[in-house]
């Protein structure tokens, strides 16, 4: 495996860091819907800052990883609240363009973006043969 760029690096722990800030600030209300809910926001933020600790020493594998299944089960239980709802709490329909949602959505599809352009093949293949 190749090193993955200062830049690449950076984005990726900006955005893991905005996803998990976005969830805790969000927590609090969140309890009002159910308690697990604001609970897993605030797990949320605790991975995210573990995933970036793990993205800035260079682990593949649960820096990325974590990172990874961090933004991709936000974006499953962000559409699933808004359409079939989750234990306890029936569908927000009308919530699909709430602005923290939205700057969370946003923030986790770039998040994965910088996570598949790491861990591309064609990317490792690249970096190695420049350096």
């Amino acid at each position: 495996m190749g090193r993955v760029s200062q830049s690449m690096m950076w984005a990726g722990i900006a955005l893991i860091i905005l996803v998990g800030l976005i969830h805790v600030i969000d927590a609090p209300g969140s309890f009002e819907d159910a308690a697990y809910k604001g609970w897993l926001f605030y797990m949320n933020g605790v991975a995210a800052l573990i995933a970036a600790v793990g993205i800035y020493r260079g682990d593949r594998r649960w820096g990325w990883g974590l990172g990874a299944g961090i933004a991709a089960i936000s974006l499953l239980m962000y559409a699933a609240s808004r359409s079939v709802g989750l234990p306890q709490i029936p569908a927000e329909p009308d919530a699909w363009l709430e602005p923290l949602g939205v700057a969370a959505v946003l923030s986790e599809v770039l998040f994965l973006g910088v996570y598949a352009w790491v861990v591309s093949p064609f990317t490792r293949q690249t970096a190695t043969a420049a350096g």
